[in-house]
C-alpha cells in the first residue's frame, strides 16, 4: 500500500516532456537525405548491372544466378526506400 502511493505520487511529478530537435538536427537530416540519394542509386546501379549480367549469361549459355542480383538490389530498394515508414511503425 505505500510502496504503491509512493510509485502514484513519484509518476505524478514527472511530466510529459515535449521532443525538441539537437541542435545540428539539420546538418544530420542533410546528411542522411544525402544517405539515401547514394543507397537509391547505388540500388538502381546494381539492378543495371544484374541486367547486363543476366543477358551475358543468356548469351554465353552460363549459369543464371543474376535472377538473385536483381531481386536482392529490388528488396534492399524497398526496404531502404520504406525505412522511415518501418521506424515510424516500430517506435511508435
Amino acid at each position: 500500500m505505500i510502496l504503491a502511493t509512493a510509485y502514484d505520487t513519484l509518476l505524478a511529478q514527472i511530466g510529459n516532456p515535449t521532443p525538441q530537435a539537437p541542435p545540428v538536427s539539420d546538418k544530420i537530416l542533410l546528411l542522411v537525405r544525402y544517405l539515401t540519394w547514394f543507397v537509391l542509386l547505388s540500388g538502381i546501379c546494381g539492378i543495371i548491372y544484374a541486367g547486363g549480367r543476366f543477358a551475358w549469361e543468356k548469351w554465353t549459355g552460363g549459369g543464371l544466378e543474376s535472377p538473385k542480383m536483381v531481386a536482392g538490389a529490388m528488396i534492399g530498394g524497398v526496404v531502404a526506400t520504406s525505412a522511415g515508414t518501418i521506424m515510424n511503425a516500430v517506435i511508435g
